[in-house]
Order: C-alpha cells, then structure tokens, then sequence
C-alpha cells in the first residue's frame, strides 16, 4: 500500500470536487493512480487523451509510483 497526493486539474477537479487528496493505493504504475480515481470520481475520459506528471514532471502512463509521490492529472485540454 502506498500514500500518494493526487492532484485534479480542470474538470478534474470539478468532477472530484476537491483539488487534492491523499489516497492509499495498491497501484504500481501511474495508470492504475488513474484508474482509482476514475472509479472513485465517475470519470470517463480515456487514459490516452489525459496526461499525467509525477512530483512535478510530466511522465508516462507505465511510469513507476512510489510511496509519498505527488501524481498530477490532466484531463484533455481544448484549444484552437
């Protein structure tokens, strides 16, 4: 079991309702970060359209998560 801070950004956030939590996860890589939090908070967006960081640099999906990391997610972001 591991502690980790997630950071929501975006409608992240809003769907979370909060900024910030301090989860106690199972999880190895940052996808299964990811899919904890979908579960938890009802997102549906895909992993591929999101981007992930870990203690502030930005990282991959299959990237390892250590205990007392700082995970930082991204929803798609549009623009033009």
């Amino acid at each position: 079991m591991k502690t980790l801070t997630v950071r929501y950004f975006a409608v992240f956030r809003e769907r979370a309702g909060l900024a910030e939590e301090v989860l106690e996860l199972e999880a190895s890589t940052a996808a299964e970060v990811f899919a904890a939090t979908r579960h938890r908070h009802g997102s549906e967006e895909p992993l591929g359209h999101c981007k992930v960081a870990i203690n502030d640099e930005m990282a991959s999906w299959d990237s390892p998560v250590a205990d007392g990391d700082i995970i930082l997610l991204f929803p798609p972001v549009a623009g033009g």
